[in-house]
């Protein structure tokens, strides 16, 4: 039943409605009485699912100009922002095994990702190879990767809505087990006979990395827009010249401007770090980033509707599956190079849970190890959009 009899047309009638649902999540997500609920159901879920409930009362329109034009734009200003505080070299000397490990844990995803296409395909919707290599995106880099390999891909939003189900439900469960793990990492230790001596190395070298965000002045605060501003414009004007749908390669012809936008302010992101631009990061200049990125995900959400959840279920099956598949390939590198399942732990939920859950697991493991989760999700953030696009093209071979 329809809410209104006809959905807001006003732009900024629009924007404040989207604005004002990101705003009150966030709030609640981080006031004290509805704190815990956040815990089981995050905020980030809600800022997507909330448009759209929404859009299917009659709220907000399917489509609208507003939408286009906020993917287009915020999006790579938002990834330039939140690349702004990689630590390349931190990474590097991260160790061997760890960093065998966790891109052992990419592979499980880019390769899982047409393996369950040849699975499942056949109880799947037509352009479903799209959203599977969109979701991979998400589960080696993160919600901004699947955003970004969205983008490139034009994956229609009837196909994206329902990964995003799958990626709210599949990764949440994997965490609770990896934690329930913790209890026994002595005993599994032990069974595979880990050098855990490493796990002390890592997290002494890397304790100090985290660094506590100053209050930003005005003057951070302009400097963040305009950089973000500037970049944003390049990366756009210069997608135009670039080969487009159509090409002789087959990975042009599934990369329009949009997408090369969207892949150059990933590298932009990555190369501002090794610049002085890094230090806004210690005035939240990834704070401001997610707000960039939550207000994408809102206009994400204002174009689906709740009737793309019927094929929600064989998606939840598949992506279990799926993790599953990624879980053995990172216990098999695990296990060959003596890595401690602490750090597997960590190498896993960095790939499918990001930046906000891989530091939790990995300091449930070991509070030293805080630091090593959040740098090898880091290094997922970088390579989560190149590998989206691999994982796509491999799912496209194969569909």
């Amino acid at each position: 039943m329809k809410l209104l009899a006809a959905p807001l047309t006003d732009p900024l009638a629009i924007v404040a409605v989207l604005l004002s649902i990101e705003g009150v999540v966030l709030l609640l997500a981080d006031w004290k009485p509805t704190r815990k609920f956040f815990d089981y159901v995050p905020g980030m879920f809600w800022i997507y699912f909330l448009p759209m409930i929404a859009n299917t009362l009659g709220l907000l329109p399917a489509s609208s100009g507003v939408y286009d034009a906020v993917t287009r734009y915020f999006l790579p200003a938002a990834l330039i922002l939140l690349l702004l505080s990689v630590d390349v070299a931190g990474i590097v000397h991260l160790g061997p095994r760890a960093l065998t490990v966790m891109l052992a844990g990419c592979v499980g995803i880019v390769l899982g990702g047409p393996l369950m296409l040849l699975m499942f395909g056949r109880w799947l919707p037509k352009d479903a190879w799209m959203g599977i290599g969109a979701l991979s995106a998400s589960w080696t880099g993160g919600s901004a990767n699947m955003l970004a390999v969205k983008a490139a891909n034009n994956v229609p939003d009837s196909i994206f809505l329902p990964m995003v189900v799958v990626d709210t439900i599949c990764p949440y469960a994997w965490m609770a087990l990896l934690m329930l793990l913790s209890a026994y990492q002595t005993r599994i230790d032990k069974f595979f006979h880990a050098d855990v001596s490493m796990v002390e190395e890592l997290s002494r070298r890397y304790k100090s990395l985290q660094q506590q965000p100053q209050a930003p002045a005005l003057r951070h605060i302009v400097t963040m827009f305009m950089l973000s501003a500037l970049v944003t414009w390049g990366c756009v004007a210069l997608s135009g010249a670039l080969p487009g749908q159509g090409g002789k390669l087959n990975f042009y012809q599934y990369v329009d401007p949009r997408g090369w936008a969207i892949i150059l302010a990933t590298t932009a992101g990555v190369l501002l770090s090794f610049t002085p631009a890094k230090r806004l990061e210690g005035f939240g200049a990834s704070r401001f980033g997610y707000a960039m990125l939550y207000f994408v995900l809102t206009t994400i959400g204002a174009k689906a509707s709740l009737a793309a959840l019927a094929s929600a279920p064989i998606l939840i099956v598949m992506g279990f599956t799926w993790i599953a598949f990624h879980g053995l390939v990172t216990l098999a590198a695990g296990v060959a190079l003596r890595t401690p399942v602490s750090v597997m732990a960590a190498a896993s939920q960095a790939n499918i849970g990001g930046t906000a859950s891989a530091p939790v697991v990995a300091g449930v493991y070991n509070p030293g190890l805080t630091a090593v989760g959040l740098l090898m999700a880091v290094l997922g953030n970088i390579l989560g959009t190149y590998l989206g696009l691999l994982c796509t093209e491999l799912c496209r071979r194969v569909k």
